[in-house]
């Protein structure tokens, strides 16, 4: 299937979208909701990935499949390890099978875990017996992926005498651990984070407790994308709040250097998008190491407005739903733009020539699919396998129409 969007005629006017809640928070909380059933969860991520994780946390025994969800099959292998009697298999689709998880399985087995490949050493799928875990020290890599970390920290509460996690290099993706701290110390966990070492104590029972999820700021970034490309577009998006656990809000601080202003109005917990004034600097410097999610859309973004930028800080997009990377340089030079990749950064030259009439490929990853939709604005465009949103944004194409968006799937 494929979508073809048309918004060059679309009417500058203001419009409403409420973005569900944040796949992020989302994630965390159901582990720790199954860890303490007395907590309960308000707006839950209507994700593809969080309604996989919330299936397979009602089974433990069996074949899991958790598909594409990367933060299912992660934080899954730290939940199952730790509980008694479980006897499963964590599989995935085929890009699962290619994304390394050895780095938290390791560290699994250091405190005790029962784990075992059962294809290629380092990979999915996993054969897991759950069991008591007695050890309360371990040793990570911090340079790979946050969400080795964070399955830890999140299971760190029902080992004996809690767990010292010791984070080796320099972290990436920093907010994401701060979120999952954060949410820890609300439902009353008294976490620590001090000198690269994590520190998660032992604890029976929470209070009982409701938890509402903020709305999604990853999922927020490609209206801001909107924005910035349009003329005079306005958008209120619910749900957000100044304050956010979520590391994506920065996303308010650099959209601001790409045209676009961010009001808060805290009474209705809502954000108004609008242009601002004033000229954009022709390029564009930025490091995403603690926010790679974001460098698809704003790589995209600076195409559309015909400005040259350097993404810094991304070596973990290589092990994303696809290679983001050469993802990214593929498709932006379809549409006749230089890109520069390495390990670790993206240089975009502004195009000379915009190529159009081109298909973009999404390679099964949802972020590709929505970060090119904003370029509907400069001209129209096809976008392959356009259901792959559904991982983290199911109505974005519903969201779109609401807008003004034409969309043509055939």
């Amino acid at each position: 299937m494929k979508v073809y969007l048309d918004a060059t005629k679309l009417s500058e006017k203001e419009n409403f979208i409420q973005i569900s809640g944040s796949k992020s928070e989302s994630n965390r909380l159901l582990i720790l909701q199954a860890l303490f059933p007395n907590l309960k969860i308000q707006n839950l991520s209507n994700s593809d990935d969080s309604k996989v994780l919330r299936q397979a946390l009602g089974n433990s025994s069996g074949i899991i499949d958790i598909g594409h969800a990367g933060t299912a099959m992660r934080f899954l292998t730290a939940y199952y390890a730790t509980l008694e009697n479980a006897d499963v298999i964590l599989t995935g689709s085929l890009r699962m099978k290619e994304r390394p998880i050895k780095v938290l399985v390791d560290a699994l087995k250091d405190l005790g875990a029962d784990i075992e490949y059962l294809e290629n050493p380092g990979f999915p799928p996993l054969k897991i017996r759950g069991r008591t875990l007695q050890k309360n020290l371990v040793s990570i890599s911090a340079q790979i992926s946050s969400q080795y970390i964070t399955a830890l920290m999140l299971i760190a509460s029902k080992i004996h005498d809690g767990l010292k996690i010791n984070l080796d290099g320099e972290v990436s993706s920093l907010p994401y651990i701060e979120m999952t701290l954060t949410i820890l110390q609300q439902l009353g966990i008294s976490a620590e984070f001090n000198n690269n070492q994590i520190y998660v104590p032992c604890i029976k029972n929470i209070q009982d407790s409701t938890r509402t999820v903020e709305s999604d700021w990853s999922s927020a970034s490609y209206f801001y994308s909107i924005v910035a490309l349009s003329d005079t577009l306005k958008i209120n998006l619910g749900n957000f709040k100044p304050n956010s656990l979520q590391g994506d809000s920065k996303l308010a601080s650099i959209y601001q250097l790409l045209g676009v202003k961010t009001e808060y109005d805290s009474c209705n917990n809502t954000i108004m998008l609008s242009k601002s004034k004033g000229e954009i600097s022709n390029f564009l410097k930025l490091d995403l190491m603690d926010t790679p999610d974001l460098a698809q859309t704003i790589a995209v973004t600076c195409f559309g407005l015909g400005i040259t930028c350097r993404l810094t800080g991304l070596h973990t997009l290589k092990i994303k739903e696809t290679d983001r990377l050469l993802a990214l340089k593929t498709e932006l030079e379809k549409l006749g733009a230089g890109v520069l990749i390495d390990a670790d950064s993206l240089h975009l030259e502004a195009a000379s020539e915009v190529h159009q009439n081109v298909d973009i490929e999404t390679y099964e990853d949802h972020r590709m699919a929505m970060a090119f939709a904003p370029l509907a604005l400069k001209f129209p465009i096809l976008i392959n396998d356009p259901n792959v949103v559904s991982k983290s944004y199911p109505s974005f194409w519903t969201d779109l129409e609401k807008l003004g968006f034409s969309t043509i799937f055939k």
